[in-house]
This record gives structure tokens, sequence and C-alpha cells, in this order.
């Protein structure tokens, strides 16, 4: 794994042998920043805005994130593998001390409220526990409260399984996108309208259902969060 642009750029990043994580291809997390600057108007690069990358294993999208201008980034991590290799991996960039990490459990904590709120929020969770959607959407409900008015959520997820995102009321689906056996939701907080329309009908919007950008081979197994 490697930073692929900004600051870092070329930097390599330490991962842990096996499984335990899930490491995201250079490819695809070239997608997924394409669509961020996109998104914000900085193409190539994100705005200073404060990242919270929940499940994050060694790091590799968080620091992708300052490394291309984000302010701070704030990782959620717990398994001790991914944590020894996340906390290398910050040292050596000398982010230790503008980057924070946390060691709680994101299914049951509540996240550290930032001033301006999070622009960019990393939700990586294991492939298995989408299946349970009723976990994510509570995650999810939480994180919007900490979120900034035009913050994004990016939440990775294996393709061959559905998200009920009709069930979400503080956010709703403002793109999707496949790549490969991953898909991506991103995720923007609902407006008035959607909030009144979600309490009144029980849902927030269609999925707006994006091109496929990437075609790659790869393990059942991508991304950058570690297995629980």
């Amino acid at each position: 794994m490697r930073v692929i642009s900004g600051t870092y750029r070329g930097r390599r990043l330490v991962a842990p042998v096996g499984r335990t994580t899930r490491p995201i291809t250079d490819g695809a997390k070239e997608a997924v920043f394409n669509i961020l600057g996109h998104r914000f108007g900085t193409p190539g690069a994100l705005p200073a805005v404060e990242v919270l990358d929940i499940f994050a294993g060694t790091g590799g999208l968080g620091i992708e994130a300052v490394s291309r201008g984000a302010s701070r980034c704030t990782f959620v991590e717990r398994n001790p593998r991914a944590l020894r290799a996340l906390r290398e991996n910050l040292r050596q960039l000398g982010l230790s001390k503008s980057c924070r990490v946390l060691t709680d459990n994101a299914w049951s904590m509540r996240f550290p409220p930032t001033p301006d709120g999070y622009g960019v929020v990393f939700f990586d969770p294991p492939y298995r526990d989408v299946e349970s959607p009723l976990r994510i959407i509570d995650v999810l409900e939480r994180v919007a409260a900490q979120m900034r008015a035009d913050g994004v959520v990016v939440f990775r997820f294996d393709s061959r399984t559905e998200f009920p995102t009709d069930q979400l009321r503080r956010l709703r689906c403002a793109d999707e996108r496949e790549i490969s056996r991953m898909r991506i939701l991103l995720l923007t907080r609902a407006d008035a309208a959607d909030l009144r329309d979600s309490v009144a009908y029980g849902a927030v919007g269609d999925v707006a259902r994006g091109e496929q950008i990437e075609k790659e081979n790869r393990p059942d197994e991508v991304g950058d969060d570690a297995d629980r």
C-alpha cells in the first residue's frame, strides 16, 4: 500500500501480514478521491476539512485524505494488529500529533464532535456486518449529527449486498458506484424537506446510481478495515 497523491505521495504504508485487513487497491482509492474532489470542487485534492475514518484499519483512506489537503483525521480502530500498523504509519509520516486514534467500539461509541463538523467520513465496516443493516443505520445516524452541512460519508461494502438507503433519516444517498466487487455509497446530510419526508414516509430520496468507473481483479476481501 502507498499514498498515491499529495504531500506524502509515493510513501509506503505498513500493513499486517495476512488477511487481518482488506487493503484498498490504488485504482479504487484514486476513484474514490476523484469523486470527492469533484464534489468539493478541488480536483485531485480536498479542502481543509476534518476527516473521520471509522474502521480505519491501517489508515490508508484517512492518511490519503490528509495528504490531499484535509486538515486532520480522527481514526477509529480497535483491532490490535491493525492498530500497530496504523500508529506506525502515522509515526513514519509525522502525523502522530496532528491526527488522533480512538480505540472505542464504533458500534456503540459517541463520535467526538468538532467545531465545524466532519467534512468527510470514511465508513468501512467488515463486509459481513453490512448484512445486519440496523446496526449500520444506527452508526450512520449518529455520524450524521457530527457532519458539516456539505459533508459526505463514503460507505464501502460488498457489491453483492443490498443496503436499504430508504431507511436512513438524517442522510440521503447522493451517488452510488460499483468498482468490481465493491460498492460505494456517497451519503450526504438530508435537507429540511428530506427530513420532513422521512418522518412522514420513512424514506429519504432515491438512490442515484452512478456508472461503473473501474473494473479490477482482486480478492473477495478488499478494503482498509480490519476483520472482527
